[in-house]
């Protein structure tokens, strides 16, 4: 799925100053290319990341997601259109932590809008199958304090791809781990994205990792940079 965006400018106000985000930004993926955006923190990359998911609502501007204006739906129908069409992998892996690994891949199948439910033991098979895909075929019964930092994202990636998004975005995802540990992570993401052919936007810090990207752009200063 193709992503647009297009004049895209986000401010905030703090008394009667504005304080600008983005200013301004034109940005396209095309569909299965991935592109990571680097940049310092407090540069705007998770502001932008949630203004291309439909999370926040730009100051001026547009995002498409395929066809679909953001700025045209509801926030019921944008809830919708994620949780069928959008992937995500945090920084934080935001695990529950009363579920073991497998019921925490099982959620966005679970909570997917009542015409794509699946049956249960589809639900469990595809949730067993991407565990093993990122090697915890043995952890399946673990909760998420048993489990390592690197362990629990592998976890974090199964969910993300549980639901075959078209479109995936990775906020920080290797920020928790350590260099060797994020490798393995990165290794693993562009690894299922691939397979896939989801259309992937990578926001970090760590232009290292943003190497596994088609594209890599720079923000600063509230604007876009081609670095390669």
């Amino acid at each position: 799925m193709r992503i647009e965006v297009t004049g895209l400018v986000k401010e905030y106000r703090s008394g009667s100053r504005v304080l600008p985000i983005l200013a301004g930004l034109d940005l396209w993926v095309d569909s299965g290319e991935s592109v990571a955006v680097v940049g310092p923190s407090g540069s705007g990359k998770t502001t932008l990341l949630g203004l291309m998911a439909g999370l926040d609502r730009p100051t001026r501007g547009e995002v498409r997601l395929g066809d679909i204006p953001l700025s045209a739906l509801t926030e019921d129908a944008r809830a919708e259109f994620r949780a069928v069409h959008v992937g995500f992998v945090f920084q934080t892996f935001h695990l529950l932590a009363s579920l073991t690994a497998l019921e925490n891949v099982e959620v966005p199948l679970e909570l997917a809008p009542r015409s794509r439910r699946r049956p249960v033991g589809e639900v469990r098979r595809r949730a067993e199958g991407l565990l093993e895909q990122v090697g915890l075929g043995n952890r399946l019964h673990h909760y998420p304090a048993e489990l390592s930092g690197g362990e629990q994202q592998r976890v974090a990636l199964a969910r993300a791809f549980v639901t075959e998004p078209r479109i995936l975005f990775a906020d920080e995802p290797t920020g928790n781990l350590d260099r060797e540990t994020g490798a393995t992570i990165v290794d693993l993401l562009r690894g299922l994205n691939d397979a896939r052919g989801t259309t992937m936007v990578l926001v970090t810090h760590d232009e290292g990792i943003a190497g596994v990207a088609d594209r890599v752009l720079r923000l600063a200063d509230g604007e876009l940079e081609e670095v390669r």
